[in-house]
């Protein structure tokens, strides 16, 4: 059983120390806007730091978008750009629903397959931000310590080794979990399925957010499920107040969400919303099957709850995965199934039977290392800076009207744009340009959301990116 914990964080690096303190002068209006900002070796003399230290600095300021640098001429302070449009609250028919998706996100992932497509639909890191050159260094040193080892079945529960870090990490999300309350997965989908099949029968129905993750639809549709969508903000995540009204009027077997940093709305629910979630869900025993694969990439200080750390009855089944931070074909997640470990063990024995040895041990090594949050710290900043570029170059391109989330962590933005635009219409043209998007529809056990797209910010940002979003901009004007 979780249990509530605070944990300190570690100190921030002394650039980072630097760049805070230069931002700082830029937020209170010492330097203006527009205004040359001191040169990289003032600065190292100002600060009494490096000037490699006053170069890493001025990357972080940059990244943040509060300088830029002018050929010749040094940093300056980037002048106000117009706000991003923020989507409103989803609107929902809170009405039982047969999922059918399967056929739209069978069309993406051939789509994905295709090398040439600049991969704006999936939600998956480009290789050129993980840290594969020491991730197959580490991959190789195991393989060569572990011997036979390596190669056999690595039985359910699952790696001790990865299974500690994994309890490790789980402190600094405010929740204390043992290693043996961890049954390792071939990815956050087996994940998913396991603690779906674990608490649901064919018929029953599940609580999901709206908009939500394609994949979840996908398995709700192949367990032959229903669903019924909950209306939510895009920055604060589902809407309890809708979901209270639906537990008060029918039988749900679950409810499935992702608190931090939804997909595709990259919404974070506020502490005390987790907490009544948890709460809420337990009075009625209605399991809550918590989706947390982009908890770790935050772009605040501090990596935010989760809602399993309010749990005291084993209600919450709580996934995870290294998929998207870390490692996507190492498909390793994790699962915390609560009072239903028992059942979830055996359904993964009857699935995949093991988790993959050799990942396992290559994962652990590297989270054992300190080289995880190395890694961490500057993918973070990366993602972050990316959204903000992305979400920009949409709100100069696309029609008037067009509204874009700001995610507080993750790398994907929810478009909406104005209702005469069809988003599967606009797959259509894209993918003609060699650019793979993610159609309003797939996130929908209804498939509404017909005038939005989800966009991924997981690539990093260059000129072809920067015409794709002039492109998908200009074909979506074209349907007005």
């Amino acid at each position: 059983m979780s249990r509530n914990i605070h944990t300190d964080t570690q100190a921030a690096p002394l650039y980072q120390e630097v760049a805070d303190k230069i931002a700082r002068l830029i937020q209170e209006g010492v330097l203006r806007p527009g205004e040359r900002v001191s040169s990289l070796r003032k600065v190292s003399q100002q600060y009494g730091v490096s000037l490699t230290t006053a170069i890493q600095a001025f990357i972080a300021l940059e990244d943040r978008e509060l300088v830029e640098a002018r050929p010749k001429s040094g940093f300056f302070v980037r002048l106000p750009r117009p706000a991003l449009k923020k989507p409103g609250k989803s609107r929902t028919p809170q009405a039982v629903t047969e999922v059918t998706v399967g056929a739209l996100q069978s069309r993406l992932f051939e789509a994905a397959m295709m090398p040439h497509l600049l991969a704006l639909g999936g939600a998956v890191p480009s290789p050129e931000l993980l840290p594969t050159v020491k991730l197959n260094r580490i991959l190789a040193s195991v393989a060569r310590r572990a011997g036979k080892s390596g190669v056999s079945y690595d039985m359910p529960p699952g790696a001790e080794a990865l299974r500690r870090e994994i309890a490790k990490r789980t402190m600094n999300a405010g929740a204390m979990i043992l290693p043996d309350e961890i049954i390792t997965t071939c990815g956050a989908t087996e994940a998913l399925m396991l603690c779906l099949r674990a608490v649901t029968t064919p018929g029953s129905v599940v609580a999901v957010e709206s908009p939500t993750y394609f994949g979840l639809l996908h398995a709700l549709e192949e367990l032959k499920l229903k669903a019924i969508e909950i209306r939510t903000d895009p920055r604060t995540g589902l809407d309890l107040d809708a979901l209270d009204r639906v537990l008060k009027t029918r039988t749900l077997a679950a409810c499935v969400a992702v608190p931090t940093f939804s997909n595709p709305l990259g919404a974070l629910m506020p502490d005390t919303h987790k907490q009544r979630l948890v709460q809420m869900l337990a009075a009625r025993e209605v399991p809550l099957i918590e989706d947390d694969v982009f908890g770790e990439l935050h772009y605040q200080p501090h990596r935010p709850r989760l809602a399993k750390g309010y749990d005291e009855s084993g209600n919450v089944l709580l996934c995870g995965s290294f998929s998207k931070s870390l490692a996507p074909g190492y498909r390793v997640g994790w699962v915390v199934p609560g009072r239903f470990y028992e059942r979830v063990k055996t359904l993964k024995l009857t699935s995949t039977l093991a988790t993959a040895t050799l990942p396992e041990l290559a994962i652990a090594e590297f989270l054992a290392n300190g080289g995880y949050d190395h890694y961490l710290r500057s993918a973070r900043s990366q993602y972050a800076a990316n959204v903000k570029r992305v979400g920009q170059a949409i709100l100069k391109a696309f029609p008037a009207g067009t509204r874009v989330t700001q995610p507080q962590g993750g790398f994907v933005l929810w478009v909406e744009m104005p209702v005469a635009v069809d988003a599967l219409r606009l797959q259509d043209d894209a993918l003609t340009h060699d650019i793979n998007i993610a159609p309003g529809p797939m996130f929908s056990p209804t498939q509404g959301y017909r005038n939005c797209i989800r966009i991924s910010c997981g690539v990093p940002w260059t000129p072809r990116l920067q015409a794709a979003i002039q492109t998908l901009g200009k074909l979506a004007q074209r349907q007005l």
